[in-house]
């Protein structure tokens, strides 16, 4: 990003223009039951509202095994405006059947209720068309998120108290942006929050963006969500698990033609959230939701251009440092890899084999240990699906962003690179593999972690200690 481009701010949701946001606890999961709910009476239920019709976008997951809430805002995605984005942790609302259904519905309606009410009280509107924008909310311009517990039925006078309570609070302040970070957190362990603004006419135009996840943590989203992949690789469904989940909230004040934004969030989502993995497996409420209401001021994005291009680059790095924020909190991480493969046959080549290392167990407990185990990196590219041949690849590692490489390992057989050379940068919090498998051009890059004994400890559980599983 070039200098003088783009600047970071406070804010994160709350810094665009007409954007208020709200936490509250209602006690959607019982306090201080099960792993990761030990931190107090914490917000479990958030409300992100845009003062005016907003363009949306949205990317949701491709699990077969999809939760209620996740199908309903995926219908409200596809079209060109929402409102508000209600959340929720504790619940994940899945696997719940016809009821998790009414209940998704019924959050959706009490948020477009409740935030209308007070909408209305606030700006003493009467309804006549010209204000018809503040005090008529319908439930399709509401998107419903939620994480936590699989298979429970959502509490939902709980939650619709929550809802009620929490829509008066309603404000545009830093406090609030927090309030929201933190009440969708499960098995985190702090707030994931970023705002940056760009110039775009004269125009100062900002992105701000919150996002959730530690654990079940591979997301491959789409705009459709279960829509089946073409590529033949495997997914890993993560239906048995508990307290997991991505979640990420983006709002813009810029003004964007809806078509444009959905390409936009597309993009970034690629190039981000799709690209990293704490534990291999797909979660089944991940979203990514962004809202984009104009408000800025500047000339309406609706083609390709400067414009776009800037908006692009702005939102790139939003979700981008969002996305690797999730990594560096995953549960039990001790090391953050970034994993790059080039020179493969082709770039869905190039993402099988990154993905086969930064998914295989014994690449990431080395990992762990600070070991520059390359044959292990070796062995996981050879089953990976992409072509290689051994004699022509070369393993390398590096320190986060720098320019000299030390190869381990360079057309079928170790170099003289010590192991102590190599282990002074696996050893250190941040480092970056690297994988040429001169076959082509392909490239891609996945942002991984290690595999603890933290980790295991942590998602075990005890049979012992019912509200300790999953499910």
């Amino acid at each position: 990003m070039q200098q003088g481009i783009l600047k970071t701010i406070p804010g994160s949701i709350c810094a665009p223009s007409g954007f208020q946001a709200a936490a509250v606890f209602c006690g959607i999961k019982t306090l201080g039951t099960g792993k990761g709910s030990n931190k107090g009476a914490k917000p479990d239920l958030a409300l992100i509202v845009s003062d005016v019709p907003a363009t949306v976008a949205g990317l949701f997951t491709t699990n077969k095994v999809c939760a209620a809430p996740v199908k309903l805002s995926a219908k409200v995605a596809a079209g060109a405006t929402a409102r508000i984005i209600v959340a929720n942790s504790g619940n994940a609302n899945a696997c719940t059947g016809a009821q998790g259904k009414r209940d998704a519905k019924a959050m959706a309606q009490a948020a477009a209720q409740a935030v209308a009410a007070v909408y209305d009280r606030r700006h003493n509107l009467d309804r006549s068309i010209k204000n018809r924008r503040y005090t008529s909310i319908r439930p399709n311009e509401v998107l419903v998120c939620s994480t936590g517990r699989i298979g429970v039925a959502m509490p939902m006078r709980r939650v619709e108290n929550g809802i009620n309570e929490c829509a008066p609070l309603l404000a545009r302040s830093v406090a609030r942006a927090g309030e929201v970070a933190q009440a969708i957190m499960t098995s985190d362990t702090r707030r994931k929050e970023i705002a940056v603004e760009i110039d775009l006419d004269g125009k100062p135009v900002r992105i701000g963006g919150i996002c959730k996840g530690a654990g079940m943590i591979q997301p491959r989203m789409s705009p459709t969500g279960t829509t089946g992949r073409s590529d033949g690789m495997p997914r890993r469904s993560g239906a048995a698990t508990r307290h997991a989940t991505m979640l990420a909230f983006i709002t813009s004040d810029a003004a964007i033609d809806s078509r444009q934004l959905k390409a936009a969030l597309t993009e970034a989502v690629e190039h981000s959230f799709n690209r990293i993995t704490v534990d291999g497996d797909m979660s089944t409420n991940d979203s990514v939701i962004a809202l984009a209401n104009g408000l800025a001021g500047n000339p309406l994005i609706r083609t390709n251009g400067k414009r776009l291009r800037k908006f692009c680059e702005a939102l790139n790095f939003v979700c981008l440092e969002l996305a690797k924020m999730i990594v560096r909190d995953g549960e039990g991480v001790s090391r953050f890899v970034t994993v790059r493969v080039r020179n493969a046959k082709s770039a869905a080549d190039a993402e099988k084999a990154a993905r086969a290392i930064a998914s295989s167990s014994l690449v990431r407990t080395s990992w762990c240990g600070g070991d520059p185990n390359w044959g292990r990196v070796l062995c996981a590219l050879g089953y990976s699906g992409a072509a290689m041949d051994e004699d022509g690849t070369d393993i390398g590692y590096s320190a986060p962003a720098a320019r000299r490489v030390l190869s381990a390992f360079r057309n079928g057989k170790p170099t003289n690179v010590t192991f102590q050379q190599l282990a002074a940068i696996t050893a250190a919090p941040e480092f970056e593999l690297h994988v040429n498998l001169k076959r082509g051009r392909g490239d891609f890059v996945m942002y991984a972690s290690d595999l603890t004994e933290e980790y295991v400890t942590f998602n075990k559980g005890d049979i012992t200690d019912p509200a300790s599983l999953g499910g």
